[in-house]
């Protein structure tokens, strides 16, 4: 067996498919911060409690409905989607004007009290979401080409890759539809002159209210696909949501190709740190946050103003 620095080499490559994985996390949640903030100036501090949303909300719809992971794919989006347009014109649509502190501080009395009401609800325990079966398995992969050695193998969980790729798929997605589409190039001259929009018959609150909407169904979405790999708890969000937020602050505010490729940057980054040296891996993205903001205060991707 062919190892590298004493560890087999399969080790190394399940840690970067774990990288990987954490960098789709990441993806999703910063590619709906990035978003909302882009197009609504708007630090959504709730993203985190509608991810953790998300995923109780698929436990809700096997544990309650029997609807199967596959269509919870689809309705929770849906649903958190409606979820986000209501709080939108209900708190968020008076605050456009005013500093962006008020955003920051409604949402986070949003999380306060979402989570508060899932502790009572659920306790602080938690709850396990049956993968399908389709993707319960793993897939032995050969690494003679990569190696040399016939001997060296690797099992890749199916889940994990189900994971990448569909986050790949999404976020590129989501992409392509902002800054190649006739619909993202309203909501972006939204962003930099609402009434020049509004003078082509353009609805500039529809746009507003829907991309916050999205944003949200974003975060439901992460939360399915997490609810799989991972217990579900009220505060499951809290604890990933400010890595997240690094890792916007490094991509740059607001600049969603540099949300998606910070994202799964750093999650390979974090898994080799934790291969070399596991103690930093902790805040090994909080190191490089501090070194891009000294070095490029817009972020690797920002635009300076």
């Amino acid at each position: 067996m062919t190892t590298i620095f004493d560890l087999p080499v399969s080790y190394f490559g399940l840690q970067f498919l774990i990288g990987l994985q954490n960098g789709a996390f990441y993806a999703l949640l910063s590619l709906g911060l990035a978003v909302i903030f882009g197009m609504l100036n708007v630090i959504n501090f709730a993203h985190g409690a509608q991810y953790m949303m998300g995923a109780f909300l698929a436990w809700l719809l096997l544990d309650i409905a029997g609807i199967s992971y596959w269509w919870a794919l689809l309705l929770v989006p849906l649903i958190m989607g409606l979820l986000g347009v209501v709080i939108e014109r209900a708190f968020l649509r008076w605050l456009y004007d005013l500093d962006h502190l008020y955003g920051l501080l409604l949402t986070f009395g949003l999380v306060l009290i979402i989570e508060g009401l899932f502790v009572s609800v659920f306790g602080s325990s938690g709850l396990p979401y049956e993968k399908p079966q389709a993707l319960a398995g793993a897939q032995r992969i050969p690494l003679a080409m990569i190696t040399g050695n016939e001997r060296d193998m690797m099992m890749i969980p199916l889940y994990r890759l189900w994971i990448v790729a569909v986050s790949i798929v999404c976020c590129f997605g989501t992409w392509y539809a902002i800054e190649r589409t006739r619909l993202g190039s309203y909501l972006r001259a939204a962003t930099e002159n609402p009434a020049l929009v509004r003078s082509f018959g353009i609805n500039v609150s529809v746009l507003i209210t829907l991309t916050y909407g999205f944003g949200v169904a974003l975060a439901g979405f992460a939360g399915v696909l997490a609810a799989g790999v991972q217990a579900l708890t009220p505060h499951m969000g809290s604890n990933l949501i400010i890595v997240v937020f690094a890792v916007v602050v490094i991509g740059g505010m607001g600049s969603i190709l540099g949300s998606i490729i910070t994202s799964f940057g750093l999650g390979i980054v974090e898994a080799l740190a934790r291969i070399a040296y596991p103690e930093a891996s902790g805040v090994v993205v909080f190191a490089i946050m501090i070194v891009v903001l000294l070095m490029r205060p817009a972020g690797l991707f920002g635009r300076e103003n």
